[in-house]
């Protein structure tokens, strides 16, 4: 599970910002908003957490972090030797911090393990790496990487709790490379569930990362999955009976250009196209609809379906910019509330998301107030993230209200002459 995200100095986070996943001391709906870990640190984790904000507030500059932070873990060994991180970009609109590096930190658990890793880069290289692992109380370094400006050379100190090859993963460790994407391309076993995290564990959909129908039209070939799809949709459309895929032979037609040569080759092949058909029922009749009639919201439904579904059935963090985009905020709601059933979220799955949706705040018994957050802009154009929490909001307080108030912050500032209305 995802216990805290701090970045800073990246694109609009100038400051550096902290996404806590830790619960507070409040005991309201512990058993169905929380895990219990086993930490003295951390004792419960929240299951899922909500980040409101004006556009261009800064809520997607956080969850494009946490993508490069990923990214970065898991194509970081592969970069040609001197190709920089183009993608990389600072906060601009100061010239100090444009100069300085960004920097991030993400600590989560893991089979029972919690781990705090860190690391800070320009878009050149990497300046500094650093390994926590708490297997007791106190934690292990493991290792900590340092560049040295003046000798021209990372400085590494590692941790009797690293195991394995060290020093060979340093040497190949190369500047613009993480020593962690490094070690566990050359067969790092120590290191390697820290990498798997990373990859399997965490899940993002954003601009970046779309969903895609591919993950559900294959658990749709599977009549258990199938099911579960079929009731998952149903909450959107009652009428829906069933889902099927239907793979059939069709010849396509194909176009490529070798960019090197400028040779064009055309091929006309055969080819397995998969549909997805749609079975609706009601009382005057039934029908067949292609995915193509459905509406978005059905669609991106069914989008989310497959991997939603999995990510409960193995306890991955799930991390959505925009959710409410096409879905009605009831069906919005239904999502958020499988996660908080433990007789389906049995191994520790979350949901991180953001989204313009008001209501939800005060949707009984949706959120605790401790997994509520707020992205501001402010007049610098830098963004703070910060949580309900600091309000002391009473228990029976109307948040939704309250936030349309301006109470909490982080509301659009509406210019009314540049919204056209006259002078």
């Amino acid at each position: 599970m995802l216990i805290e995200f701090r970045v800073k100095n990246f694109r609009s986070l100038r400051d550096e910002q902290v996404l806590s996943l830790v619960a507070s001391t409040d005991t309201t709906q512990q058993e169905t908003h929380t895990f219990a870990t086993g930490l003295k640190a951390a004792p419960q984790i929240l299951k899922s957490a909500v980040v409101y904000g004006a556009n261009a507030s800064g809520k997607s500059n956080l969850i494009k972090a946490l993508q490069f932070l990923r990214s970065l873990v898991i194509e970081s060994a592969t970069l040609q030797p001197h190709q920089t991180f183009e993608h990389l970009q600072t906060f601009k609109l100061n010239a100090t911090s444009a100069l300085e590096a960004t920097e991030f930190e993400l600590t989560f658990l893991f089979a029972g393990i919690r781990y705090q890793y860190a690391a800070a880069l320009t878009p050149q290289r990497i300046i500094r790496e650093q390994l926590l692992v708490y297997k007791a109380f106190k934690p292990q370094r493991w290792f900590e990487r340092q560049f040295d400006a003046q000798q021209g050379k990372d400085i590494y100190e590692f941790g009797s709790g690293l195991k394995g090859a060290k020093h060979v993963w340093e040497g190949a460790t190369r500047a613009n490379a993480l020593f962690l994407s490094t070690a566990v391309q050359l067969n790092s076993e120590a290191l390697r569930p820290i990498y798997d995290w990373f990859v399997h564990q965490l899940i993002i959909f954003n601009e970046h990362s779309q969903l895609s129908p591919q993950h559900s039209v294959q658990m749709l070939k599977q009549d258990k999955s199938r099911l579960a799809i079929r009731d998952f949709l149903r909450a959107a459309d009652m009428s829906i009976s069933d889902i099927e895929v239907i793979s059939k032979q069709a010849m396509l037609h194909s176009i490529q250009f070798d960019l090197a040569t400028g040779k064009r080759e055309e091929s006309i092949g055969e080819h397995t196209v998969e549909e997805v058909k749609f079975h609706h029922v009601t009382e005057q009749g039934q029908a067949t609809f292609d995915l193509v009639d459905e509406s978005n919201g059905t669609r991106n439904l069914l989008f989310l379906a497959g991997p939603v579904l999995d990510i409960l059935a193995k306890g991955l963090t799930l991390v959505i910019d925009e959710l409410d985009t096409s879905l009605h905020t009831l069906l919005v709601q239904a999502l958020v509330r499988l996660f908080h059933r433990p007789d389906i979220n049995l191994h520790g799955a979350q949901l991180i998301f953001t989204t313009h949706d008001t209501s939800l705040l005060d949707a009984y018994g949706l959120f605790r107030r401790d997994q509520v957050w707020f992205m501001e802009k402010k007049p610098d154009q830098s963004s703070e993230l910060y949580s309900l929490l600091d309000f002391s909001p009473r228990k029976n307080e109307a948040i939704e209200r309250g936030y349309l108030q301006g109470r909490y912050g982080a509301l659009p500032f509406l210019n009314e002459q540049g919204l056209g209305r006259p002078h």
